[in-house]
């Protein structure tokens, strides 16, 4: 599971640098995730651009996460591709994650919260 973070100001971005997010990879998926977003920041936006597909095992890693986090802060995803965002959709989770189009389009509206 290759995972990259880096800061934009007061926002996290985690880049997920993998096709699949399934039951092979989720609890590790989980694992990264907690080290990755331990350092203080408002709000993680998860990178999913390169993510051509998610099953449930996948879905509840990404849950699993935003349940994780202390309660100052936020996931957003972001870049959905057709395949993930159709899950995220068909689960209903779209209405529990604020999804942006592009990550440029959630680092724009995070600047924009911020000032």
């Amino acid at each position: 599971m290759q995972l990259e973070a880096e800061p934009h100001g007061g926002t996290l971005v985690v880049h997920v640098n993998e096709s699949r997010i399934d039951a092979a990879v989720a609890i590790r998926f989980k694992d990264l995730m907690r080290d990755l977003t331990a350092p203080p920041a408002d709000r993680v936006v998860l990178d999913l651009s390169l993510v051509e597909f998610l099953d449930s095992s996948g879905l509840g890693a990404v849950v699993a996460v935003m349940k994780s986090l202390s309660p100052e802060k936020r996931l957003e995803l972001a870049a959905l591709t057709p395949n993930v965002a159709r899950v995220f959709r068909l689960t209903r989770m779209d209405g529990v994650f604020r999804i942006h189009e592009t990550l440029d389009s959630a680092l724009c509206e995070g600047a924009r919260d911020a000032g």
